[in-house]
């Protein structure tokens, strides 16, 4: 709803701007046409016996410009764009809260570790002059290593966005153990684009020799997608008319060029997505909660910085979600190995030292939270995400 009001007022915005402009435009092109009628009749060729007389011309063109009213059309538009501008701010500042710091949390970071992050991430986009310059900087850093890995992962796939497969097939061959370790067929899909290549560009014949080469050390794996490939070679030359066509799709480049990216990333033992821009947006999708939770708290005289825990979850979306957690519904503590998700007979899960003061440290039954069953200690079971 908020997003709504502010699009729509921005929208007005965006009306009353287009307009303001257009009016302007008006103006000015009408004391242009008059101004160059003016220098036109000056100009124009005169004989002796009929001089063009200048100052008749001048006060006619003052007498039409003061007519226009040049200025008085101008302030009008000019008006109304301010007033909507003005209540356009108003409704931000009421929307978004422009000081944020509210919300920060006094926090040691170790410099060291947030250099290699930031470092890290340039590398990661491919921005090495970037990533070079925070190493310089910070002096004591040594991402030699990394950044070459990085480098080949971008050489690699900028190589696949013009239709070169070579480094990718040296890359896939290169790590085919390590890619079979986690059951990735990626070193097939890279030759299945291949194949399709020589299917339409080559000879049938070249086509056959590549698939006994390459393929076929796959066939076990990938018996339908291998047999469909077979069907390929009765179509070669004009593939794009076949029932194969399909395979010809950009769209397989697109989805094999993001996948080698993917595991490039995890041989390399790094995630692939950037961690300083995960942390960023799941900063940006919570700031809204903690700056309510200031506010709050703030009328009320009390300090949230010092507190250990929030008194209210921040909820992200699943993107940010990378490993399951369980949060007692009773003390509000996250589940740990100390304090384990315990399922109760009724099937409810309560954290376990919850449970503990349910049932006065194991010495009698007690009640689920929930529900009217009772249980005991002895009929929880641990539970393991």
């Amino acid at each position: 709803m908020e997003l709504s009001s502010i699009k729509d007022a921005f929208d007005r915005v965006a009306k009353k701007q287009k307009l303001s402009s257009s009016k302007s435009q008006e103006v000015v092109d009408q004391v242009g046409r008059e101004i160059e009628q003016a220098l036109a009749t000056i100009q124009a060729p005169n004989g002796p016996s009929t001089p063009v007389d200048q100052k008749s011309v001048l006060t006619d063109l003052k007498s039409k410009l003061n007519a226009i009213v040049a200025l008085k059309q101008l302030e009008g538009p000019q008006k109304e764009l301010n007033l909507s501008l003005s209540k356009y701010q108003k409704l931000l500042e009421k929307y978004f809260n422009p000081d944020i710091s509210k919300a920060y949390r006094n926090v040691d970071f170790d410099n060291h570790i947030v250099n290699q992050i930031i470092a890290s991430h340039f590398y990661r986009q491919g921005l090495f002059d970037l990533g070079d310059s925070i190493i310089n900087e910070a002096g004591v850093l040594d991402l030699t290593a990394l950044r070459l890995k990085f480098m080949e992962m971008h050489q690699i796939l900028e190589a696949m966005r013009v239709r070169n497969l070579q480094p990718a097939l040296t890359w896939g061959s290169a790590n085919r153990d390590e890619l079979v370790k986690i059951g990735s067929n990626l070193e097939f899909k890279i030759h299945t684009l291949q194949f399709v290549e020589v299917v339409q560009n080559g000879t049938r014949a070249d086509a056959l020799k590549y698939a006994r080469t390459y393929l076929a050390p796959f066939a076990h794996l990938n018996k339908d997608d291998f047999q469909k490939l077979m069907g390929c070679l009765l179509y070669a030359g004009r593939l794009e008319s076949s029932p194969y066509s399909d395979l010809m799709s950009p769209a397989h480049w697109e989805m094999i060029t993001e996948e080698l990216g993917r595991k490039f990333c995890t041989l390399l033992g790094q995630s692939y997505q950037s961690p300083l821009s995960v942390a960023v947006a799941a900063g940006v999708e919570g700031l809204p909660t903690l700056l309510k939770l200031a506010n709050v708290m703030a009328a009320k005289k009390q300090e949230w910085q010092a507190m250990k825990q929030l008194p209210v979850p921040v909820e992200l979306g699943k993107e940010f979600q990378f490993h399951s957690i369980f949060v007692c519904p009773v003390s509000r503590d996250q589940g740990s190995e100390e304090n384990p998700p315990m399922l109760l007979p009724c099937l409810h899960v309560l954290c376990k030292q919850s449970i503990l003061k349910l049932s006065k440290n194991s010495t009698r039954t007690f009640k689920c939270p929930y529900c009217p069953a009772e249980a005991t200690v002895a009929n929880c079971r641990q539970l393991h995400f």
